[in-house]
């Protein structure tokens, strides 16, 4: 803003002394000092307001103003509630060096004065970062991207002071302004995540306003110019802005500049899953063949055109791994294999790369409800079929659990399935069953985000996902209801005696120490239990009833 226009604001009250010929000088800031030196905290461009309390005789005026003008500063206003009139000496000192000076009325706050100039400059600035916004949009959108979101996030921070980030849905830091500091911990992008996408399930409208400890964010949700039917297509993929700021009490004019932001971070996000396609098209192909039995060497062939796609560079036929997921809605509206297959897309972004910059080179499918990922792993650090290397389903989900959980809400699930690695076509079949197996392994187990590995194969639990359900039920009922309804009428914690007993490989002592009982104490429990279901705990088979019917309850 120019000193011309608060000279103009009559509600300020300010009187010119001097400088009628500066008042074209823009104002950037505004500073409140009574200092003999302000120097240091002055950036230039400021209106300096001042009560007058650093002039203690005629003499420091000159100095006092010599360091505004050396610190390149817009304007001074001297307020008269302490001496009455400006002093004299002040007005010559700011004529000598050409420094604008106004007088500031007794009845005038300078939070007043403050408050108007900050609101004027913060105005202009965003109107000045719009123009640029919208610019950066048009050419993103008609030609190659102009630097991405990183471009805008880094202008957020210089123009308007706002600390902001590009989140995925599980919580991966997807694009950070330079000038906001450090990047956002790993906890707190997820916290972020989380929060944003149970607003959305619940239907809530942007920006939703969430408090960290004592720090604020505003989460605007970044959605595709095309949009969706049911938000549950789009929510586990569909990315957020993050700013450190309450956005509660901002003018519409701040509010629609981030919607600006967020449909230029649309545009970007678009564009990098148009990108995917070519290796969403190779690994559809490569699905398809291994399905419909074709031969090795077909697969093979199909593979040698996918390695230097996935892995460029690689010089050698990789391993790989097979990665299936399901995504599940009550009442089966929503398709489930897109929205797996962006969910994989995303949770398998960066699962070899140890730099910062994420590795995209995950290949994915869906068929039906089901989305195949065709993970590539380079051959020496898949030499032991990937028991040391690649993709784990221990640690697959660990990171995700809370944000994908509250982008399902309650009526969502997802499963996934991770192979072992293999190093040809004649072994990627036997992947992808041992993937589609591992996934049903997880789907057995209690919970919204499940994942089960092939390590879990060779192991009972093999078993329990092809038990029907009304068998389970039965089988599991006859044995641990007893159990159930004695504990609910006399507290007796017989459920948890059996399965610390169970898990201690019906060690009396170490059992008895675990549960800080005597051992008296948990033969008499035990015995109860033998009593009420009929079973006797000291032979093998009754043991491994009791162990599956916990398993599967």
């Amino acid at each position: 803003m120019r000193l011309r226009a608060l000279l103009d604001t009559h509600a300020l009250g300010l009187r010119l002394l001097d400088g009628e010929d500066e008042l074209d000088r823009t104002v950037r800031g505004v500073m409140t000092t009574d200092l003999r030196d302000p120097s240091r905290y002055l950036a230039g461009g400021e209106l300096v307001l001042t009560g007058l309390a650093w002039r203690r005789d005629a003499a420091d005026s000159e100095p006092f103003v010599r360091l505004l003008v050396q610190a390149g500063v817009a304007a001074l206003a001297a307020g008269e509630a302490e001496l009455g009139d400006v002093p004299e000496d002040l007005v010559v000192a700011c004529a000598r060096h050409r420094l604008p000076l106004f007088a500031v009325h007794e009845s005038v706050a300078f939070a007043t004065i403050t408050e108007h100039v900050v609101r004027q400059v913060s105005g202009e600035r965003a109107g000045d970062l719009a123009a640029v916004v919208d610019r950066h949009r048009r050419m993103m959108t008609s030609g190659p991207a102009g630097g991405g979101p990183d471009v805008v996030l880094d202008l957020l921070g210089s123009d308007l002071d706002l600390r902001a980030w590009v989140l995925s849905p599980a919580g991966r830091l997807i694009a950070g302004s330079k000038v906001s500091g450090p990047a956002l911990p790993a906890d707190v992008c997820a916290a972020l995540a989380a929060e944003h996408l149970a607003a959305t399930r619940t239907g809530r409208r942007g920006p939703h306003r969430v408090l960290l400890g004592t720090t604020p964010y505003s989460l605007f949700p970044v959605r595709s110019p095309q949009g969706a039917r049911d938000v549950r297509e789009t929510v586990l993929s569909d990315w957020l802005l993050a700013v450190e700021a309450d956005a509660g009490d901002w003018p519409e004019e701040r509010l629609d500049l981030l919607q600006g932001v967020t449909q230029l971070i649309a545009v970007e996000r678009d564009r990098r899953d148009a990108a995917r396609t070519v290796r969403r098209r190779l690994a559809q192909e490569v699905l398809e063949l291994v399905q419909t039995g074709a031969a090795p060497t077909e697969i093979a062939a199909r593979l040698r055109v996918a390695a230097p796609v996935l892995l460029p560079g690689l010089g050698a036929a990789p391993h790989w791994q097979v990665v299936v997921a399901r995504v599940e809605w009550d009442g089966g509206e929503v398709a489930g294999g897109p929205v797996g297959q962006c969910l994989l897309e995303e949770i398998l972004v960066d699962p070899l790369a140890s730099g910062p910059e994420p590795s995209d080179r995950i290949a994915v499918a869906h068929t039906g409800d089901e989305a195949v990922a065709l993970v590539p792993l380079p051959a020496v650090a898949a030499e032991h079929d990937g028991s040391e290397a690649g993709v784990h389903a221990d640690v697959l989900l660990a990171s995700v659990r809370t944000p994908l959980a509250a982008g399902l809400g309650d009526d969502g699930r997802v499963t996934v399935g991770v192979s072992a690695a293999v190093h040809s076509a004649e072994g990627l079949r036997g992947a992808l069953e041992e993937a589609r197996h591992a996934r049903r392994v997880a789907a057995a187990r209690p919970g919204r985000v499940c994942a089960a590995g092939h390590q879990e194969l060779a192991s009972h639990v093999l078993l329990l996902p092809f038990v029907p359900d009304d068998v389970r039920r039965a089988f599991t009922a006859r044995l641990l209801d007893p159990l159930r309804d004695y504990d609910r009428r006399h507290r007796a914690e017989l459920i948890p005696t059996l399965e610390a007993f169970l898990d201690c490989d019906g060690s009396w002592t170490r059992c008895a120490t675990r549960l800080h009982l005597h051992v008296n104490t948990l033969r008499y429990r035990v015995g109860r239990i033998e009593q009420l279901t009929g079973r006797d705990l000291s032979r093998l088979e009754d043991k491994l009833d009791f162990f599956l019917a916990l398993r599967m309850s």
